[in-house]
Parts: structure tokens; sequence; C-alpha cells
């Protein structure tokens, strides 16, 4: 028997993309689904096709960028299925593409909003109802190979990720006994729409700033990279399989680890460089702060 069973997922940005596939496979296990979303048409269209699969869902119209918001689907979610017992920070946005000197602020603001905030405020709001009930529970936080990696030109996406990364880190330990597993979900390209996500972008981050020659070209590589990316139907497969499996970092790609182990292998010579220094002989004989780690 499934251990999803009866219970609740809120998912956000579950209207579409990876979202929507981890509703789908979610419900089919039998979890009831709220989905939260800024869009309103494609939201009521999700809404339609999960519950013709025989799903039970909500959905509810929301900004994650908004902490009232939170506890809006928080308060609609509790009083449609009683506990919950998983949150999906999905939600996400891509639109910052710009140079170190070029990108403006209301892209920064927008990006860290969505990315970094959406995710602070969902754990807020909804890791207390997570632990009140005291069954197995699940916070599940949505980063990106991006989050593994610095990209050129998309710094603003790359820290958000990378943030996201960090946060279910501390998170996984501060919440290791208390019945909530924590996970990253990192995948690289999925065939989705966040390539077209300034249709969603609030009047409060409008930029004017044209873009460069060279931020169109990243831009429209993004953009076909994307159209080529794997079936996103693939995602909530394998991230049943993952969270099955009690898995932490989930990936999706297992192309991209050659990214991973240079960037591992240059901070292992950076630490061996460091332990062959003279000036920090005395250091290495002193004790490590042990924080848990994965």
């Amino acid at each position: 028997m499934s251990q999803f069973i009866g219970k609740t997922a809120v998912i956000s940005g579950g209207a579409d993309g990876i979202g929507k596939s981890l509703a789908k496979a979610l419900g089919q296990e039998g979890m009831n689904i709220v989905i939260a979303d800024i869009e309103k048409q494609p939201l009521a269209e999700a809404e339609q096709e999960l519950t013709g699969l025989g799903v039970s869902v909500l959905a509810i119209e929301m900004d994650v960028a908004r902490k009232s918001d939170w506890e809006r689907t928080a308060k609609a979610a509790r009083e449609r299925f009683g506990d919950i017992h998983m949150l999906i920070n999905n939600a996400g946005v891509s639109g910052g593409v710009g140079s170190v000197e070029t990108l403006d602020e209301a892209s920064w603001r927008w990006l860290i909003d969505v990315n970094l905030m959406g995710v602070v405020y969902g754990a807020n709001v909804f890791v207390p109802l997570l632990r009140e009930h005291g069954e197995p529970s699940w916070l599940i936080n949505v980063a990106s190979m991006a989050g593994m990696c610095g990209v050129p030109l998309g710094g603003a996406y790359t820290a958000t990720k990378a943030a996201v990364v960090a946060l279910s880190e501390a998170w996984a330990q501060e919440l290791k006994d208390q019945a909530v597993q924590v996970s990253v979900l990192a995948p690289a390209f999925v065939r989705t729409r966040i390539h077209q996500c300034n249709r969603n972008r609030q009047r409060r981050y409008a930029s004017h700033i044209e873009p460069s020659a060279d931020v169109v070209k990243v831009a429209d590589a993004t953009t076909q990279a994307v159209k080529n990316g794997i079936d996103v139907n693939i995602v909530g497969q394998r991230f049943i399989e993952a969270l099955e499996a009690g898995e932490f970092y989930i990936f999706t790609h297992p192309n991209y680890q050659p990214v991973t182990d240079r960037r591992s292998a240059a901070i292992a010579e950076a630490f061996q460089r460091a332990s062959d220094s003279p000036f920090l002989k005395d250091i290495k004989q002193q004790n490590v702060l042990n924080f848990g780690g994965q």
C-alpha cells in the first residue's frame, strides 16, 4: 500500500509544468492535492484535469511572494482536507537574465521574492502544520541544476536556486528528528513554460531595461534547451521513486554529474592547497564543529 494514500499535499506553482506533473503523480498515488498558482486560467484547467483523473483537488489562486497568500492557502487547505502532510515549494521564475553590471534591481527583487522568499514563506507557514499531527510528512523544495553551479548571465537565478539548496540542507538537519523528510529537487532542462515566465511577472517588479545582445543570445539558447528538455511527466515519476527511497538530493538528469564532479574536485584541490599552506598549519589541528551534514 502506498504511504501517500489519504494524505494531503500542497504544491505552489501547481497549475503547469513540473508542479502539475508532481500533482498528477501524487494524486495517482492517492493523495489529496492542493494546487496554488498565480495564473488563473491554467489553474482552473489543471483542476479540471486532475478531477478527471479521479484526484481530490483544491485549486487556489496565490502569489508566493506574499506571505498573506500563503496563510490564506493554508487556511483553505485545512478547511477542505484537514491535516497537511506535504509541502512542495515549486513556484519559480527564470526571467532575470543579465550581467553583473546590467541586471536591474526590479529583476533581482522579482527572482529573490519568488524563488527564495516564496520558499521561506511556504516553509514558515506550513512546517508547523506538517509537525503538529505527528505523522510522517515531507517538505520538498524545487531548486535547479543551476543551484549546483554558476551560470553566466544567470547570476540572479543561480543565486536564488543555490540558496534553496542551502536552505534545504539546513532544514533537513533542523527537522530530522521531527518526522519531516526534507528533500530538494534539482532538475536541469524540462519541457515547461518557464522560459515564458514573464507572462506572470507582477506589476511591482516591472523592468524597463532593454536586454543586450549577449542577454538575448543566452535567453534564446535557454529557450531552445527548455524545448529540447525531458518530458515533464518523467519528473513526476522520478519524484515518487526518490521519495519512496528517502532521497535528499533528487536529480532528474544524470548526464549533468560531470558538472558537480568538477566543482567537487575544485573544492577538494582548494582545501589541499590550504592544508599545505604554512600559514594554516596550526588550524589543521583544531576541532571541526560538526553540523551533522548529509
